[in-house]
């Protein structure tokens, strides 16, 4: 009876964007999950905004791990065809051109920065990483089949989809909710626009101008494939028809998102996707990231603190922790003050880890782990609600503080579930990892900053009173705060 009320307490809600409401989560097969979310176009440094998403997916992907589901994880890299807003070259032609580079230069450089980037902050690798650049014999197939329904057409050697022959049968608008007339009223001018029958019609192939770099061979002439079609064609391959979770960026709602509905439906004649989860965006001092206006910050400058707009250095997992205290669809606010906040929390919920395992056990317990755990399960399986379960792991920090204390009591089984719960939540769910375990960390550290001291002594000895400042002032902006008094210099983690 207990296991049935903790498995139906595991039961997983998924807020689904296509039907804007929580729904149970049904796997196409039991036990199974096919999950793709949309990469990078690989053109210049991961955005801290993408790097949000796809921590928040790989968080679900840990989670449905935990669950006991065999998930297969497709993450593309776009390598090819990601038009620009302004022209119809992409954007990593475009790149290559200025910096007077091979494309795959630009693709092989960037590309071994986000998978760096992403290490960082300890993402799992995905199950697959397809290119489109590898697809596009799959792609050129997708095309013609789209074709043979006759939902695309071709003109001048580019391949358009018909949205408005499409849209006599199926609903295009159907997960971004636009009307089919919205969508003509806001579709942006681009050149080559009149070989369209109509505006909203958007390129499966498009033909190659003479100076493009990337180019095919394809039954239409030489060119390169849209941006929206390596998605419908890499997913639908490795996850079959219909498969179960579709992640990425509200940003990517529409056009992308909507567009591979379109292509799948007219591929394949079946939804493609049955849940579709789009993660919120990430500001910045309260307003959007512009790296013109300078409110924007790269992951490696988080790690470095090399950045006007952060007062120091912030380890890797400070950062995922700050990201995790916010639900996966709530705007966050990217700050200095938020940043230090989360250093705050995060060291008091790793010193909590480290003191777990040393607690003492008593006969009994005044704490109920076995109702904690629960709430866990509660708050993640219901949409992954990451904030929720981090209030229930400082609930459990405040007992492990109270029972060293002695003000509180835990028995030796007890001790065991809480640690066990704490160590898979921490760890493998939030994908958090301990900067401060270890007492072989800390003996280093206790020697370089005695190291420091004995340096800032000689130079008071020496009156050499800017170095002693310096070394006094770099310490605390690294979270060292040291402490002169009458039996000599001791230092304290702020």
């Amino acid at each position: 009876q207990k296991r049935t009320a903790l498995e139906k307490i595991r039961e997983l809600f998924i807020y689904n964007s296509l039907t804007n409401k929580k729904e149970v989560f049904r796997p196409v097969k039991a036990g199974y999950v096919g999950m793709y979310v949309c990469g990078p176009t690989v053109y210049s440094n991961v955005h801290l905004g993408n790097v949000r998403t796809f921590m928040s997916f790989d968080m679900v992907f840990r989670y449905l791990l935990h669950l006991g589901y065999k998930v297969r994880y497709v993450r593309n890299i776009t390598d090819a065809g990601h038009l620009t807003e302004d022209s119809e070259e992409d954007k990593i032609s475009t790149k290559a051109r200025l910096e007077q580079l091979e494309p795959m230069e630009i693709v092989q450089k960037y590309t071994i920065d986000f998978h760096h980037i992403l290490e960082k902050f300890n993402n799992l690798p995905p199950s697959i990483e397809p290119t489109a650049t590898g697809h596009i014999l799959e792609q050129i197939q997708a095309i013609e089949t789209i074709l043979e329904n006759g939902l695309a057409y071709i003109v001048n050697g580019s391949v358009y989809f018909d949205v408005l022959k499409y849209n006599e049968n199926e609903h295009y608008g159907i997960l971004s909710k636009r009307k089919i007339e919205d969508a003509i009223e806001n579709t942006r001018s681009l050149d080559g626009q009149s070989d369209k029958r109509n505006p909203q019609d958007f390129a499966l192939w498009k033909r190659a101008e003479p100076e493009h770099i990337q180019r095919w061979n394809s039954p239409w002439g030489i060119g390169f494939p849209g941006w929206h079609l390596e998605c419908s064609v890499m997913s639908t391959k490795y996850l079959g028809e219909e498969f179960d979770i579709h992640g990425g960026g509200m940003d990517l709602k529409f056009p992308h998102h909507e567009c591979e509905i379109a292509q799948a439906q007219a591929c394949n004649h079946v939804a493609p996707v049955r849940y579709w989860m789009h993660g919120n965006m990430l500001t910045m001092n309260g307003k959007k990231m512009s790296k013109s206006t300078g409110n924007n910050i790269l992951p490696e400058e988080i790690f470095s603190g090399n950045n006007a707009n952060i007062s120091k250095a912030f380890a890797p997992s400070v950062a995922r922790f700050f990201m995790m205290q916010a639900h996966y669809r709530s705007v966050l606010d990217f700050s200095n003050d938020a940043m230090l906040a989360a250093e705050k929390g995060y060291s008091r919920l790793m010193e909590a880890m480290n003191l777990l395992p040393e607690l003492k056990a008593s006969e009994g317990s005044s704490v109920d782990p076995e109702r904690w755990r629960e709430d866990c399960y509660v708050a993640m399986s219901d949409d992954f609600n990451t904030p929720i379960l981090i209030a229930h792991l400082f609930e459990a920090v405040k007992w492990i503080n109270l029972i060293k204390e002695g003000k509180e009591t835990i028995s030796a089984s007890d001790k065991e579930l809480l640690e066990e719960t704490m160590k898979v939540f921490v760890y493998d769910v939030l994908g958090l990892e301990n900067a401060m375990s270890g007492s072989d960390n800390s003996e280093k550290l206790d020697a370089v900053v005695e190291v420091l001291i004995g340096l800032r002594e000689q130079a008071r000895a020496d009156k050499n009173w800017a170095l002693s400042d310096q070394i006094r002032d770099d310490l605390a902006a690294q979270g060292i705060q040291l402490k002169d008094g009458k039996d000599g210099t001791s230092y304290s983690l702020t």
